[in-house]
């Protein structure tokens, strides 16, 4: 193709194209294998420079690969403005004593043979009505972590879990990003994707909430009842006042995304009426407040697990997080400038004929762009702009193709250490990531139960709303998805050939 001027660009070789790739994978696989103990900030920005020498290669200057990685970290700056933010909200909530308070009911409330199980099913219900496994993991997760720590769970175990339900419940939500994202990309109705993932995600977490109830049974044996009793009395000690009106403020977030104000607006928001609580009921200053947004609440009370629950957030907390966001996602800017994956996997859409293959597909696009873009909205946008037309030319509705990277970007995100999804959720639970990826149930069964329904022929839907059943595979009409004019003609008329043929 051509450039500017006498400029002649190409796209770049398979070969040229997995070069930052294999550098990037085999530098993170051999610094967690190893333990060499690195953070992945360095590794990421080294292969920059491997995929801009690549990019050179192929006839595209420096500036315009610059130019690349900056569109890309600009698109994702409300993103990063959002988790500094985020990092006031921690502070605000530990300060105020709101997180500590879930802790206190907590254990009061929870068995240890049934904490996994319902904290799950509540981290998805609150995923839910709040749209972000963001939002979930700093409030609910910080105190589930310490409950789990308390009845003795590998924190692995825990933060996969309240990871299962928050995504799942992010998955779900009409008000998530990601959901509407997803449908928005595919030209989809956002209900229509919704109701696409029930037949899908629902199965799954019934599965993933199964299993923790087998952990959780099989591990209450190892709770001892006075390290809970010490950590309550310690928590009880530390704050001037111990209510279930501190739990307020998490009832507040509920209340702003209902309202569908917007995320930065609304976490600033409700930061704010954490450092009101702080004040009233804890009898922080405006001083401490303004410290306390900066660097995070910081107490000594005594006690390691109480110090280790409040000891957090501030926006310097977040620093660790936006610096890996900010070089990763410019990575990723910088291969989709050059069209690695365009390289990598682009012929591959005129060979699908089956819309099983199409699927798999769709899912191998979507994780292996979040896992070496790292950045879970590409890995949503790129396999929707390569392959909503093939979805049309095999019949297939448009929520199909909405469903299936959800199954697979959405989920698969916070399972890449470098990714910035991966670097929030293990920087906000304390968790390192390949310590919980075992552990995130939903996440694993969800694409695998996706694809073997897709194989045995269960599970697809056409464009014109029919779908075929879980358990007969037959067809059942349900109602017609959005699409497109144009695309929803073209697909009815591949569909009424495909139907033709086989009858």
């Amino acid at each position: 193709m051509k450039g500017n001027g006498n400029v002649t660009r190409r796209l770049p070789t398979r070969i040229e194209a997995l070069i930052p790739i294999v550098v990037l994978l085999a530098i993170m696989i051999s610094n967690y294998v190893l333990d060499w103990g690195q953070d992945p900030h360095i590794p990421v920005l080294f292969t920059c420079v491997i995929a801009m020498l690549v990019g050179k290669r192929c006839g595209w200057t420096y500036k315009e690969m610059l130019t690349g990685a900056l569109d890309a970290v600009s698109q994702s700056l409300e993103a990063i403005i959002i988790i500094l933010c985020v990092g006031c909200l921690i502070g605000s909530f530990e300060w105020a004593g709101t997180i500590p308070s879930v802790v206190y009911y907590g254990l009061e409330l929870i068995s240890p043979a049934m904490f996994l199980p319902l904290a799950c099913i509540l981290c998805a219900i609150v995923g839910i009505t709040l749209g972000s496994a963001w939002t979930v993991s700093a409030t609910l997760g910080i105190a589930f972590m310490a409950i789990g720590t308390t009845m003795g769970f590998n924190p692995g175990l825990v933060a996969g879990m309240v990871l299962s339900g928050a995504c799942c419940g992010d998955k779900f939500s009409p008000l998530s990003d990601s959901t509407n994202l997803a449908a928005g990309a595919s030209q989809t109705g956002l209900f229509d994707h919704v109701r696409a993932m029930t037949t899908t995600t629902f199965p799954s977490l019934i599965m993933a909430i199964i299993l923790y109830t087998f952990f959780s049974i099989s591990f209450s044996g190892n709770y001892d009842p006075q390290l809970a009793s010490e950590l309550q009395q310690a928590i009880v000690d530390h704050y001037n006042y111990m209510s279930p009106v501190l739990l307020l403020p998490i009832v507040l977030i509920v209340v702003v995304a209902l309202a569908k104000m917007p995320a930065l607006a609304a976490v600033l928001l409700v930061s704010g009426v954490g450092c009101v609580f702080a004040v009233i009921f804890q009898g922080a200053s405006l001083s401490d407040c303004i410290t306390m947004l900066h660097y995070g609440y910081t107490a000594e009370t005594g006690n390691a697990l109480c110090d280790e629950l409040v000891n957090r957030g501030g926006m310097d907390s977040m620093l660790w997080t936006n610096n890996l966001v900010i070089v990763a996602v410019g990575f990723g800017g910088i291969l989709h400038k050059i069209g690695a994956v365009e390289a990598l996997i682009g012929g591959l859409v005129h060979r699908v004929t089956k819309p099983f293959h199409l699927i798999i597909v769709t899912m191998l696009t979507s994780i292996f762009c979040i896992t070496t873009m790292c950045d879970q909205y590409l890995g949503l946008i790129i396999p929707s702009t390569m392959y909503k037309d093939r979805y049309d030319e095999l019949g297939l509705a448009r929520n199909l193709l909405s469903r299936t990277m959800e199954d697979s970007g959405t989920l698969w995100s916070p399972l890449v250490p470098w990714s910035s999804c991966g670097a929030y959720h293990a920087a906000t639970l304390g968790v390192p990531t390949l310590s919980y990826v075992p552990f995130c149930f939903m996440n694993i069964i969800n694409p695998i139960y996706a694809l073997i329904t897709a194989a045995l022929g269960r599970n697809i839907i056409y464009a014109d709303g029919t779908r075929t059943t879980l358990f007969t595979g037959k067809l059942k009409q349900g109602p017609v998805p959005e699409a497109p004019d144009d695309a929803h003609e073209t697909a009815m008329s591949a569909l009424a050939s495909i139907r033709g043929k086989a009858e």
